[in-house]
């Protein structure tokens, strides 16, 4: 490997523009294909398998225009007015005839007058019929939201509250809303908000007419900046410093680029497109870093030439990038063996987007290094650091850093467990969900229309569940009778605070029910709610001669989060098992994966902590400008697990690797440790703090998906880099001592090495003359 990558170095230093060419060429393909066909992402949450998917597939097949998006909308007015009054209410009703006169939005109302129209027994299961039936069964209480009403007849979709001060308009679209054309929500609010200009009425929509959410924004770019100032006090220069970041954005660009070009073909997820711009920009610096670092060492410390430095940077340190590149992309391609579709196009498009990270390191790289030469280094710094200091030194702060933890070594292990510990507490209560209004910051459209509808019409009307009733036999029909005594029995069921019958086949064979909740999306109760009801759903299907389904976000919600709780065990298996395997083959040791193993767990479990501690107790959010408390997102914990293993890796094998080059070159014990730990400290730290802007940057982002993965993977780097590898690493392997990279015999012989160090490089060159003698390289 390091002897292929060598030759690949110098031949990319040497003809420049066939590189470059090749991939400004493969940008450019991918610039025409966006051009011709614009990306289309989704924010459609699958998962297959789950009762409430399944429902959506079967009433997509049966009634495909009430499968559609869900659009809602509040309309507000000021304190002690009423909406539904004066020119106030001919304003609403023009906002609402201009929301179904927008492109792709389902106009119910002809239909719902033809159902009228059928005669007293249809007029009976119409909307407000069947609920005010219900109702007055269960002996309703004053100040219930009434529906809006033209003519003695209800507007479909319409609620007022009893106060008249929030109107709640809920609609559908004829497609998902992530298959919607770009504009088309922003063109229905806009109707909305034209209808009632001149007017005090306030356009709130919901969280689930967003379309796609911001991928770039300030807190991104400084995130970026951040990296730029890291990596110009590393590397010393400006010159040195931009290279990192013109591979990193290449590689971002043709990996989330072409993730774009094919979103046509693939369903990518919004979170699969910021997931993999966040790993790409990452490591497509932290790479590029290890081998710039390296290849300016070789030049002041050997005083080997540019293109010589570059192509043996590219041998050794470039060998190490491909293994700690392959661990990430094998993390991510694991989340595949979830089968959870979302998971499957997220880990693919990320894994592709490390692995073309990798390959600008190891191709781009070298040849940008070919079109700088010796300007690399400058005539300042070479001066500098060959006359004001002893390269042969060791960082004076490295160094005293190591020597306390050799020499306090189980207080270091004692204090790294006990920390990581504590933030771990605050997972053993961790609840996952779904983001809902309520998840975003104050002062934003989504949040502020959650919390009008949970305050003027009731906690439930933010997560309406979708019943749909279908014939227990393939021949027959639902009957009048039927759906009012599905409507009555549902009605009768604790945490239940209405019925609504919104929607029903000309030919009477699918129902489609609103259920409104008593509670919360994110209410325990209505998880409850959801489970009462599908208990029932038996009962419910005797009674109504209908099969039974639940369905709607927050069924979708409850579903999801149960089975991804599920198989979180299974997968943190699969990756730690691979953890050994990995490591046990690089490192050819024993104790090492060991370690390795029991550091990510402690790095897993401190994150998911202080995640749940942050977003769901709500600590410390002021310092992070967040204002709004959630469940941890579902899907984060596999997410994070995957993400931080590869990342994790790529820090234990270029600090161990460090320690085990000074081990194999005759220093032992904690000489070997010292020796190792300062020569890569410096720039693992630079890395860690480069990924931790990066990640950071997303945590700013207004959308709470994104918001939530970007801290957690931000703290997990942080835990992992500066607890576990930086503190917990050094002190375990000096209790250890040599014993540390003790490998059983028989297993000895059958394994490959790897030589991920280079010294298979380092000697051919030094037989054949082919650069300077090298002295004994250590790990950048």
């Amino acid at each position: 490997m390091s002897r292929f990558l060598h030759r690949l170095g110098r031949i990319a230093f040497h003809q420049p523009f066939l590189f470059i060419g090749g991939w400004v060429g493969l940008i450019a393909v991918i610039v025409a294909i966006l051009v011709i066909n614009p990306p289309a992402l989704s924010t459609e949450l699958r998962i297959d398998g789950t009762p409430a998917q399944q429902v959506i597939d079967d009433l997509t097949r049966q009634m495909p225009q009430a499968s559609g998006g869900q659009g809602m909308i509040a309309f507000a007015v000021p304190d002690g007015q009423r909406i539904d009054e004066g020119p106030r209410r001919a304003a609403l009703l023009a906002a609402v005839n201009a929301v179904f006169a927008a492109d792709h939005v389902v106009d119910t109302r002809a239909a719902m007058a033809a159902e009228m129209a059928r005669g007293p027994a249809s007029a009976l299961i119409s909307a407000s019929q069947a609920i005010g039936r219900a109702q007055a069964q269960a002996g309703p209480g004053p100040g219930a939201p009434q529906p809006l009403r033209v003519d003695g007849a209800a507007v479909p979709g319409v609620v007022i509250s009893p106060d008249g001060a929030v109107a709640l308009f809920q609609f559908q679209f004829d497609r998902q809303t992530f298959e919607l054309p770009t504009g088309t929500v922003e063109h229905t609010v806009e109707a909305a908000r034209t209808a009632l200009s001149g007017t005090d009425i306030r356009v709130l929509p919901s969280a689930s007419m967003l379309q796609v959410p911001e991928l770039i924004g300030v807190g991104e770019v400084v995130g970026v900046l951040v990296a730029a100032l890291v990596l110009v006090v590393t590397l010393g220069s400006v010159l040195a410093a931009g290279l990192p970041l013109v591979t990193a954005l290449t590689g971002v660009g043709v990996g989330v680029g072409g993730a774009f070009a094919l979103s046509h073909l693939v369903n990518i997820h919004s979170l699969t497109a910021v997931l993999a711009l966040m790993l790409g920009l990452a490591v497509g610096i932290d790479y590029a870093l290890f081998i710039v670092n390296r290849q300016r060492r070789l030049i002041l410390d050997l005083g080997l030439s540019a293109s010589a430095a570059a192509s043996r940077a590219i041998g050794t340190a470039g060998s190490a990038v491909v293994f700690a590149g392959s661990t990430v992309v094998i993390a991510l391609l694991a989340l595949t063996l979830v089968r959870v579709q979302v998971l499957t196009t997220m880990s693919i498009t990320a894994a592709a987007t490390v692995a073309i990270a990798v390959l600008c390191a190891v191709t781009l790289l070298p040849a940008l290094l070919g079109l700088v030469g010796e300007r690399i280094c400058s005539p300042k710094a070479r001066t500098r650091l060959t006359t004001l200091r002893d390269r042969s030194q060791p960082h004076p702060i490295a160094a005293t850093w190591v020597r306390l933890l050799i020499r306090h070594r189980l207080v270091a292990v004692s204090v790294a467990v006990l920390a990581a510990g504590l933030l771990a507490v605050p997972a053993l209560s961790m609840t996952s969900g779904l983001p809902s209004g309520a998840s975003y910051n104050t002062a934003t459209a989504q949040r502020d229309s959650y919390d009008l509808v949970a305050e003027h019409l009731g906690e439930g009307y933010n997560g309406a569940l979708i019943v749909v009733a279908q014939p227990a036999s393939h021949d027959a029909a639902l009957t009048d009778a039927a759906l009012v005594d599905l409507v009555a029995n549902l009605q009768r069921i604790s945490g239940v605070e209405s019925v609504d019958l919104v929607g029903l086949d000309d030919t009477r064979t699918t129902a489609v029910l609103s259920v409104i909740p008593a509670s919360g999306p994110n209410d325990p109760a209505t998880t409850v709610l959801v489970k009462e009801i599908r208990s029932h759903s038996g009962q419910l299907a005797r009674a109504a001669q209908a099969s039974v389904g639940v369905t709607g976000f927050t069924a979708l919600a409850i579903d999801v989060s149960d089975r991804l709780t599920h198989i979180l065990p299974t997968y943190l298996g699969v990756v730690l098992a691979l953890t050994l395997i990995i490591l046990l083959v690089v490192f050819r040791s024993v104790i090492v994966p060991l370690k390795a193993t029991l550091g990510f767990l402690l790095s897993i479990a401190a994150t998911f902590g202080a995640t749940t501690a942050v977003f769901q107790w709500g600590w410390l959010q002021q310092l992070l400008g967040i204002d709004a408390t959630a469940p941890v997102l579902s899907l984060l914990p596999i997410i994070v697990t995957g993400v931080l293993y590869g990342l994790a890796m790529d820090y234990e094998v270029f600090l161990v690797s460090s320690i085990k080059e000074a081990h194999v070159h005759g220093h032992h014990g904690d000489h070997a440790i010292e020796h190792g730990f300062t020569q890569a400290s410096r720039v693992v730290c630079a890395a860690a703090i480069i990924m931790i802007s990066v990640f950071a940057g997303f945590a700013f982002n207004p959308d709470p998906m994104i918001k939530q993965v970007g801290f957690a993977l931000a703290f997990g780097i942080l835990i992992d880099a500066f607890v576990v590898r930086m503190t917990l690493v050094p002190a375990v392997m000096s209790l250890f001592g040599d014993r540390a990279w003790w490998l059983p015999r028989q297993l000895d012989r059958h394994l490959p090495n790897l030589d991920i160090e280079g010294d298979t490089l380092a000697a051919t060159l030094h037989a054949t003359d082919h650069d300077r003698p090298p002295s004994p390289l250590s790990r950048p």
